[in-house]
């Protein structure tokens, strides 16, 4: 793991954490069309079956991320980078975490949805063993929107 990374689980709701998810949300917004959009408020990551965490590099909040538990998958969401901080090793760091904590909640797959022109995040997901795959829980079919999941048993 990169030096000086933490990730730890955290309360959306903090200055830190909602600073992060506004700058992802203000992101999403500006690529992709309203309905292409399926963020999760801050209100709506304080539930219990969401885990929300925080990777902290050298003490500064520089990336988020939340596993909710769905029937039988984990879902990924609100995985967001500050741009300052990419390609620093942040989000590897939180992708394995987040695995780690669907492996511990004994949960057999791993699903997300994505914009489609979030190239390095696919790139991402590639690397940490993700495929594309169709729509799955309410998401509808988009253009702009790719699936991805990974098995984990």
């Amino acid at each position: 793991m990169t030096a000086g990374l933490v990730i730890e689980c955290c309360d959306p709701r903090t200055p830190e954490a909602t600073a992060l998810l506004r700058a992802s949300h203000a992101l999403m917004l500006e690529l992709f069309d309203p309905e292409a959009n399926h963020f999760l408020s801050v209100d709506a990551l304080t539930v219990p079956d969401i885990a929300f965490l925080i990777a902290r590099l050298d003490g500064r909040a520089v990336a988020c991320g939340a596993l909710a538990t769905r029937d039988s998958y984990g879902e990924l969401k609100s995985m967001f980078v500050d741009p300052n901080n990419r390609r620093a090793g942040v989000a590897a760091g939180l992708m394995e975490r987040l695995e780690a904590e669907a492996r511990a909640q004994g949960l057999g797959m791993l699903k997300l949805e994505t914009g489609n022109l979030l190239h390095a995040a696919h790139a991402l997901y590639r690397r940490h063993g993700f495929a594309v795959c169709g729509p799955f829980g309410s998401y509808p079919e988009h253009p702009q929107s790719v699936f991805m999941e990974k098995r984990l048993t």
